[in-house]
């Protein structure tokens, strides 16, 4: 896995884009954190490549749930549907 700086993308975009199709993926970081991720994407594999994504970031929600579900105990059934409207509510949001 390769890490590109926020500046490096900044500054560099010809050399980061290069990178970027020979490596696949790379993370940007940002004061040295990892805060994104680019993907290339095959030649009309734009939609499928989206839907991925917001599938991983489907089951990040869903996992962050049962963690705060474990955390705390069971959730009763409110709770959880709560917690569903609101993965939704924030999925939309970042649509």
């Amino acid at each position: 896995m390769e890490f590109v700086t926020s500046r490096e993308l900044s500054t560099e975009p010809r050399q980061t884009w290069e990178r970027l199709s020979q490596a696949g993926e790379l993370v940007i970081t940002n004061n040295g954190k990892p805060t994104a991720v680019l993907v290339s994407i095959d030649d009309g594999k734009f939609e499928e490549t989206i839907k991925l994504i917001r599938q991983v970031k489907d089951m990040r929600l869903l996992q962050s749930v049962w963690a705060e579900a474990e955390a705390r105990g069971t959730l009763n059934s409110e709770e959880i549907n709560a917690e569903i409207a609101a993965a939704r509510v924030e999925m939309r949001a970042d649509v």
